[in-house]
């Protein structure tokens, strides 16, 4: 799934809770990449509120994006 694919599917879940939650299972399942689920959840402000959230979830998943991806996704 694509960033545009994950983004026309968010618009149909009105929590933000509930859409923060589906995309970090989106990830977990291997459907997306650590990079869209970065995208996605900066652009929605998921980040600043919930940086420590995603640090753990991609350090545990991802060793290739947890050292260079993440501190560029959360600056």
């Amino acid at each position: 799934m694509n960033r545009e694919e994950l983004n026309w599917l968010l618009q149909t879940i009105k929590d933000a809770k509930n859409a923060e939650r589906f995309v970090l299972a989106q990830y977990e399942c291997g459907r997306i990449s650590f990079q869209v689920m970065a995208e996605v959840a900066r652009k929605r402000g998921w980040i600043n509120r919930r940086a420590n959230r995603f640090l753990t979830t991609a350090s545990r998943h991802s060793t290739e994006y947890a050292t260079t991806g993440l501190p560029i996704a959360i600056a």
